[in-house]
């Protein structure tokens, strides 16, 4: 393979064919007695980690580089460091010919690891991707919407039906209907290689990151424990919308139309919060306004979330990470991707965060989210490559939303400046803990559907001519969600997703909803905290950073059910915390719902009342009364 690579590309290095290959052809590694040597093979694990570093670190680089200057140019040098490292990359497969069975567990496991075929993205030339993000809504050739941060904008804040209704559709009409035939040719692409490498299909490929055989039915165990919970902020939601749009919009036996939610998805509805808030604010502090105040930029932000960490007597990030990272939109007119992303180099130097900050509550907690994972990579760092990365998919993720749940207390709110006093009281709870549930409930069974339904794509048992059918089967009956017009299979529904268009799998964020509530109980108690679950914050507690530090250290060197042992003393996935910090909401929503109708009937097809046509700005309804206004104005001024 590095031969082919190197005769069809003469712009690979020469040092770097003739290295590759001369790994490739040394019929050392084949003699009879070396394969079985324990020492060769952990010197050729050595060797792999000495060279690997720079070659990872130029092609990460390399994205970091388009990230923050998306030229064509600096596209273009993403193409060719990810060559060179496929060609370095070759080398590990020496390894493959070592018998392992009397090597030690760490060597065997590092083997395993770095042999280990890598899980998601594209294998078609990401043409779903392509289109996904470049993907516009127009209403007219000069008047054209991006997802983020048009489409998404209008979804969060807009309360014009009309509107909403017309930002959901287009976007599923650019982003979804045009993708059906490249999402199957890439389905048979991701089985044809998953076989390959000795799986059933790409379905059980992707379970085999758990390493457990039984990952399926533990998650369906973990959403069936969490099932009432969801049902119960579903129904109080329901009703608030219902009270909101009326009987023509919202049925209040059935799903939720999905576009009233706050979200292109209907995965988060804290957008919503301002429609079903329990408890007229009482406070009158505005905490985006006292962030305004408190700092000045982005990178502040994320100084102030390094404290944090600081104050749990954890890591501190370099000079090289302030210095080279990206906190706000540049002024100098580069093209940016602002989302928020930590940057592992992955060369045991240079970390990274690009992200376009702004002065917000949303954003604060985001910096606290985002230094998780730059603690995570510096806590680690010490470990072999291959032993770099999460203990599973989902502890990356949550181990970020830990420290976001802290950073979301009043508590800390108040230690760091922000407020002056606790609003301590029932319904600033209740509040509290709703804004949360919109956030963290809300998105468990999404997260839970998303993968279930890939899985059936992926083995089979969901047929093409029934992935738009399937797909809204998934949403109604485990999200109590519908579409807000009739779907036939001449839509893609699936596709208006980014990561089901970008090929990335999603248990992992349900992995992380459940798991981050563990760790979060497990940090407070080794904190010593004493009342409620959702009241408690971490921040100062070298206890529980201590005990945090000892789990992060391990990357993926042990298994994730021992990582987790070591901080939770549990070696399976619950939900009991999750169930415990939501305790107080969850006998509210009871009492709220006593008369409302608990689920939803999905045996009486149901569909909102067809809006009228929005032509941006406001909706024909409204353009009608403005109408109607001016006419009697005029009337009034010559009469």
């Amino acid at each position: 393979m590095a031969f082919f690579y190197c005769l069809i590309f003469a712009t690979i290095p020469v040092g770097l064919c003739e290295e590759s290959l001369s790994w490739m052809s040394s019929s050392s590694y084949y003699d009879s007695d070396l394969v079985a040597n324990e020492s060769v093979a952990i010197k050729l694990l050595d060797k792999f980690n000495a060279g690997i570093g720079d070659y990872q670190a130029n092609f990460i680089g390399s994205q970091f580089a388009y990230y923050t200057d998306s030229t064509e140019e600096n596209r273009g040098k993403i193409d060719m460091a990810r060559l060179e490292l496929a060609i370095f990359s070759q080398k590990k497969l020496r390894l493959s010919s070592f018998e392992v069975e009397n090597f030690s567990s760490d060597t065997k496991r590092r083997i395993e690891a770095l042999l280990k075929p890598g899980i998601g993205g594209s294998s078609t030339g990401g043409s779903l991707l392509r289109r996904y993000s470049q993907a516009t809504a127009c209403l007219s050739s000069d008047n054209c919407f991006t997802l983020d941060p048009d489409l998404s904008r209008i979804m969060a804040k807009s309360r014009d039906y009309d509107q909403l209704y017309w930002a959901w559709n287009s976007w599923r009409d650019v982003a979804g209907r045009p993708s059906r035939d490249d999402f199957i040719l890439e389905v048979e692409s991701n089985n044809h290689n998953s076989i390959s490498y000795g799986f059933t299909d790409t379905s059980d490929h992707w379970r085999s990151a758990y390493e457990v055989d039984d990952i399926a039915e533990q998650v369906n165990k973990l959403y069936a424990d969490l099932a009432p919970l969801y049902t119960q902020l579903h129904a109080y939601v329901r009703r608030k919308l219902y009270n909101y749009y009326g009987p023509d919009y919202i049925n209040l036996e059935g799903p939720i139309p999905a576009h009233l939610l706050g979200n292109m998805w209907a995965q988060s509805w804290i957008n919503i919060f301002d429609i079903v808030q329990p408890y007229p604010v009482n406070s009158t502090v505005d905490l985006t306004a006292a962030i305004r105040k408190k700092y000045f930029n982005g990178e502040e932000l994320f100084r102030a979330a390094e404290d944090f960490f600081l104050s749990l007597g954890m890591l501190k990030a370099s000079k090289s990470f302030w210095e080279e990272s990206l906190f706000e939109r540049p002024q100098d007119g580069r093209k940016v991707v602002c989302h928020g992303t930590a940057w592992d180099f992955q060369n045991q130097e240079d970390l990274r965060i690009s992200m376009c900050a702004d002065l917000t509550l949303v954003d604060f907690i985001i910096a606290h989210h985002e230094m998780g994972h730059i603690q995570y990579y510096m806590q680690y760092v010490d470990q072999p490559f291959e032993f770099r990365q999460g203990a599973n998919p989902g502890f990356h993720e949550a181990v970020g939303d830990v420290i976001a749940l802290s950073a979301s207390t009043p508590e800390y709110h108040r230690n760091i400046g922000l407020i002056d006093e606790i609003e301590d009281n029932e319904e600033a709870d209740i509040n509290f803990l709703m804004r949360q549930a919109l956030d963290k409930i809300a998105f468990l069974p999404f997260s839970f559907l998303v993968d279930t339904w890939r899985w059936g794509v992926f083995n089979g048992s969901i047929p093409p001519e029934k992935y738009n059918t399937k797909w809204w089967e998934f949403r109604e009956k485990f999200q109590g969600v519908q579409p807000p017009t009739p779907r036939t299979e001449e839509h893609f529904d699936p596709a208006a997703k980014y990561h089901i268009s970008a090929g990335t799998p999603y248990l992992r964020y349900f992995v992380s909803t459940v798991t981050q509530f563990q760790f979060h109980q497990a940090l407070c108690d080794a904190a010593g905290h004493v009342g409620p679950l959702f009241k408690c914050n971490l921040h100062n507690s070298t206890e529980a950073g201590k005990l945090f530090s000892e789990m992060l250290q391990f990357g993926s060197s042990q298994h994730w059910t021992n990582a987790m042992e070591t901080i939770t003393g549990q070696t399976e996935m619950k939900s009991d915390a999750l169930v415990e910090y939501f305790k107080p909401l969850t006998e509210w929503l009871e009492k709220q719902n006593e008369n409302e109708t608990i689920g939803w009937d999905r045996a009486h097809r149901w569909y909102p009342q067809a809006p009228d046509p929005w032509y941006g700005g406001a909706s024909v309804m409204q353009h009608s009364a403005y109408l109607l206004m001016t006419c009697v104005l005029l009337n009034s001024l010559f009469t």
